[in-house]
């Protein structure tokens, strides 16, 4: 029983460098020794200390003969890449006597060689305590890692007869602040906010955080033939850097030139077979960038076309206590003829917000996480 509250608490001080660590993982760590918490740390911020560093630099005794508690398996590799050493050398010297994990690095080139290499150096090792939920907690990390892609996490905000807007296309506002607030921690913890060309053109948005703490997120356009007004708020604050717009080969080459000399940055890249920008080329490209979570936020284009094409990971709607009538859908054709065909969300959690509802499922949990049982080496059991 205290194996599982020591490791709570990893998870728990994992949490506090949600947006801050990324590419890296959110890693928290814990060391124990006559059952008393000596020393804890998390991973803070990419190129920092790691969790199990900043654990022992925290402790208040001698970590000799400790155990050590952390959410993902140690470090033991060094890259030209890599700003800090391998955690498992320090671990080793530090006369650590057990190390409890609870997944493996899901890196296929890593995976399973820091349980090794300190099992090799007579530490003992246990791993798979609160599997699942470390990969949850890590759910962009591990997606990324094994495929390079970031993790999608469509968010909807829409009137309970499924409406983003009415008919002459007004949005603001459909939910609450409070709902908004969330939405703002969400793009605090993504390294990138997804919207459309018709989102831009509409909305004017700014797409910062307002309402929450954290690194402002890159700011992605979907926009094929650079619709886009030079005078839109996105191309003139102050955060325009992190403006970049994907577009095709049709692009408008003057206005490209008016983009880029704004400071903001184009990318061209393939269209699909209607025109628009490719989704799959986008998701390549955002992953060369180390864009490893990606929180699209509309319009109904760009929610149907990634639902369309299961390249969506997780969706959370919020619901609003409202009836529109006449309005934009929030998603439209999706081909689905067939109650029998229609999209089936994985593992749904229902939450109230202020009389608004906030829905959230999964399209496939197992493609998006990998192998859990083999990152925890125990058999899976349910989420």
């Amino acid at each position: 029983m205290e194996d599982v509250i020591y490791m709570e608490r990893a998870h728990f001080l994992a949490k506090k460098g949600a947006g801050y660590t990324s590419p890296n993982p959110m890693v928290g760590a814990v060391l124990v020794k006559n059952n008393e918490i000596i020393g804890e740390g998390y991973h803070a911020k990419s190129g920092e200390f790691h969790a199990e560093i900043a654990a022992i630099e925290n402790a208040t005794a001698p970590v000799r003969g400790a155990t050590l508690y952390c959410n993902l398996e140690p470090c033991c590799h060094q890259t030209s890449e890599k700003r800090t050493p391998p955690c498992t050398n320090r671990i080793i010297r530090e006369g650590i006597e057990k190390v409890v994990i609870s997944t493996l690095d899901p890196n296929p080139h890593v995976s399973g060689r820091g349980v090794a290499t300190l099992q090799a150096a007579g530490i003992a090792v246990e791993t798979g305590l609160l599997a699942e939920k470390a990969a949850l907690l890590n759910q962009a990390f591990f997606k990324f890692i094994q495929t390079r892609q970031p993790f999608v996490h469509l968010k909807i905000a829409q009137s309970l007869d499924g409406r983003i807007a009415t008919a002459n296309n007004h949005s603001q506002w459909i939910t609450d602040e409070t709902a908004r607030t969330r939405v703002h921690e969400w793009r605090s913890q993504n390294d990138a906010i997804l919207v459309g060309a018709n989102t831009v053109e509409m909305d004017n948005p700014n797409l910062t955080l307002r309402f929450a703490m954290g690194k402002q997120p890159l700011r992605i356009i979907a926009d094929s033939h650079l619709r886009i007004s030079i005078n839109n708020n996105l191309l003139l604050d102050d955060f325009r850097q992190l403006t970049h717009i994907f577009t095709t080969a049709s692009h408008d080459t003057e206005k490209r030139r008016q983009i880029e000399a704004a400071g903001a940055n184009v990318h061209v890249i393939a269209a699909d077979p209607t025109g628009k920008t490719d989704l799959s080329a986008l998701l390549f490209e955002l992953g060369k960038m180390h864009v490893t979570s990606l929180l699209v936020e509309g319009g109904a284009g760009l929610y149907s076309a990634f639902i369309r094409e299961a390249l969506f990971d997780k969706l959370s709607v919020f619901i609003a206590p409202l009836i529109i009538g006449d309005g934009i859908s929030a998603i439209g054709n999706l081909g689905t003829q067939k109650i029998s065909d229609a999209l089936q969300l994985e593992f749904p959690r229902i939450e109230q917000i202020n009389g608004q509802v906030l829905f959230e499922g999964y399209r496939n949990l197992a493609e998006t996480l990998g192998d859990i049982a083999r990152f925890a080496a125990v058999e899976k059991s349910a989420i």
